[in-house]
């Protein structure tokens, strides 16, 4: 009789939970049970584990085998749990030390021919072990860099199960042939799931070539994307098609400060659950962008899906840009949907399987044209849509919803002199991202030693309370809430926006311009101050 364990780690979202893996030789007919609660995928991993440890040299026990997770109650899915079990075998028969085993966590997958092949969620699976006190871990080759990002943790990347038995074992290490380096690598193969990954939410790195100076005119536009860069606040731009607005979003993403390292761990944890890390890259230190088709489902949005559910678009933009181009063509229910991560900040999907939650912090530009043909206009009359139908296109976006989006920007037609570039040329990105990084450290420097980052997150009681603006400086903001042109939460929201063009304008709490500034962007009502920061008293 034999007993042995080790340790991985079960994933439910982007929290882990570690699961010791026991395994129990008696004498008796040759069988092996798994127990523990496994899924489809961990059942089979019997099959996988049998061969691949014939395949590595060793001898496989023929006994009575039980293989126990533990705690039994937590659901646990995938293939990750193969080098585990397979470790915890060897050890009850005694190939390995049990003793070696007791304080490893093990995360991988086998191949038939004992192959360590990678899974997703290494970086979350290893923070979760890191929190529970582990400090050794064994992950594939391919994936070690990922699992070295969490600082305290000894890591050890195996490319087999043989060279894994010949280091518990204290015996010489084999060398593998390493995988050929312009030819891709089969065992990454499975972390990108046809139909489940990079084009299925429109995840996409943003395109830094494009510069902000590309884009013609739109004073006003510009303008609501940089102050909506330095506060994180939400944008909706509509206008005809054609105008830019589209080019405004996916320059964005280039505006925004670099991730700082809590950041970035939290979105590479997302997209690692997810399967989205770029080849190479194992750290994601730039602000994603998300722009799911606008028939995404309201799963593509938020997650979900069979079983454990996986992270959607607004987690995938996590940190970043979700950019929903087309917006009343999207599914109301899904659009609705939106409302309670924006809120939160992040968002809790209940399956049978267990419930999950993810984070979602993101800035949300909305773009949509103005009646279906996209030609409505208050300054002409170009459009030939009857008024019932401009009424019921723009009611495609319920009123809730854009109640939390803090700027509302009508985006122009571009004229001919513009496109001709008759007219000053706008300011670059990098003049626009030094001037959006000053105003970030300026609230970050205010908001110190508070949980918010940056003035969207800090609710309206504590700015009125704590940062008030300048005596009167609200007075019309209020009258508008007086004649129901803004709610409660809008007014909020002004004073969040006030703060951050005071931030951006260099003033120490915003003054009437300020204020007037953000009405004019959350109304779209013209109130006699400049459009440009630059231009502010």
């Amino acid at each position: 009789m034999g007993f042995a364990r080790t340790c991985s780690v079960a994933l439910v979202g982007v929290e882990g939970v570690v699961v010791e893996v026991q395994a129990d030789l008696e004498p008796g007919v040759a069988a092996f049970t798994l127990v523990g609660l496994p899924d489809k995928s961990l059942s089979e991993s019997r099959d996988r584990v049998r061969a691949a440890v014939v395949n590595s040299g060793a001898e496989w026990p023929q006994k009575k085998l039980t293989v126990g997770l533990s705690p039994a109650s937590v659901p646990k899915a995938g293939s990750g749990y193969d080098l585990a079990v397979a470790s915890a075998v060897l050890g009850a028969a005694e190939r390995i030390d049990p003793r070696v085993l007791a304080d490893i966590v093990m995360i991988g997958e086998l191949g038939l021919d004992g192959r360590v092949r990678p899974v997703r969620g290494i970086l979350p699976a290893v923070l979760a072990a890191a929190d529970a006190g582990f400090d050794q871990v064994v992950v594939p080759e391919c994936a070690a860099a990922e699992a070295s990002l969490v600082p305290g943790v000894s890591v050890l990347g195996v490319r087999t199960l043989r060279q894994l038995i010949a280091v518990l074992a204290d015996e010489p290490v084999p060398e593998e042939e390493p995988a050929e380096p312009d030819r891709p690598d089969p065992m990454a193969a499975g972390l990108r799931v046809p139909g489940a990954g990079l084009h299925a939410v429109g995840a996409a790195p943003p395109d830094y070539g494009h510069d902000l100076a590309d884009v013609v005119g739109q004073l006003s536009a510009r303008t609501a994307a940089e102050v909506a860069a330095a506060g994180g606040h939400h944008l909706f731009l509509e206008g005809p098609p054609g105008a830019g607005k589209t080019m405004l979003a996916e320059r964005l993403p280039a505006i925004l400060p670099p991730l700082g390292r809590p950041e970035s761990l939290e979105v590479t944890a997302v997209h690692s659950v997810a399967g989205l890390l770029p080849p190479g890259k194992p750290l994601i230190d730039t602000a994603p962008y998300c722009a799911p088709h606008h028939s995404a489902t309201m799963q593509a949005l938020v997650g979900g899906g069979p079983g454990i559910a996986r992270p959607g678009a607004v987690s995938l933009a996590h940190r970043g840009i979700l950019f929903l181009d087309e917006t009343p063509e999207f599914s109301g229910h899904a659009l609705d949907a939106l409302r309670q991560p924006l809120e939160a900040g992040h968002v809790v999907i209940a399956r049978s399987a267990g419930v999950v939650r993810f984070p979602a912090k993101f800035l949300m530009v909305l773009a949509a044209n103005p009646c279906p043909c996209g030609r409505f206009s208050r300054r002409d009359d170009l459009c030939e849509c009857p008024p019932s139908a401009v009424r019921r296109y723009q009611a495609r976006l319920s009123g809730p919803l854009l109640d939390r989006v803090d700027l509302r920007v009508e985006v122009d037609r571009v004229t001919r002199a513009e496109l001709a570039g008759r007219g000053a040329r706008g300011e670059s990105t990098a003049t626009v991202a030094t001037r959006v990084r000053a105003a970030r450290e300026r609230a970050g420097a205010r908001l110190a030693g508070t949980p918010w980052r940056s003035n969207s997150e800090v609710p309206g009681r504590e700015l009125r309370h704590r940062w008030p603006a300048a005596p009167g400086a609200m007075d019309e903001a209020e009258r508008s809430l007086e004649r129901g042109v803004l709610t409660a939460r809008g007014l909020d929201r002004v004073l969040r926006v006030a703060w951050t063009v005071a931030d951006l304008a260099g003033h120490d709490r915003p003054d009437a311009t300020d204020v007037a500034l953000a009405l004019q962007l959350r109304t779209g009502v013209p109130r006699g101050v400049p459009m440009a920061i630059g231009a502010l008293p």
